[in-house]
């Protein structure tokens, strides 16, 4: 499955950018769409739109605890696997991005808890459908060199 498409389009039909991220991949992560969507809706616009982490980057870390994350049982070589982990995946965005932070990446807007309208030229100006293809593109690199099937 194309993640990146279902995410953009996702996000093209109404999804904040975390949602659309953690929607698409419910197919692997076992979550049912609503739970997906109600789960990932605090981090849209970098945190309830304060512009901190992007939230293409927060949907996609979520997949990532899904998937890949670990329960304090495992220990402490589990935690620094898993935070490194997180680090490569956010490094990989930074670089293609310009930063992991939504308000860099939309040139510092400030924070605005009211949500814009979805307008042609809202899209023209916001790089967040890119964004949320890019999160995706990056996840689904990891999980083909990854499988998930390999963590049992």
């Amino acid at each position: 499955m194309d993640h990146s498409t279902l995410a953009a389009q996702l996000f093209l039909d109404g999804c904040s950018c975390s949602q659309a991220v953690m929607a698409a991949f419910c197919d692997l992560t076992g979550m049912d769409r609503s739970t997906a969507l109600r789960l990932s809706a605090p981090f849209g616009g970098g945190i309830g739109r304060m512009r901190e982490v992007c939230g293409a980057v927060s949907g996609m870390m979520m997949v990532v605890g899904l998937l890949y994350g670990f329960e304090p049982s495992e220990g402490s070589t589990a935690k620094s696997a898993h935070y490194h982990l997180v680090q490569e995946l956010a490094e990989q965005f930074r670089q293609q991005a310009g930063s992991i932070i939504c308000r860099e990446i939309l040139k510092n807007p400030p924070a605005d808890p009211n949500p814009s309208p979805r307008t042609a030229e809202y899209y023209a100006n916001r790089p967040c459908a890119r964004m949320v293809m890019l999160a995706a593109e990056i996840l689904d690199r990891y999980i083909a060199e990854h499988p998930v099937e390999d963590l049992a």
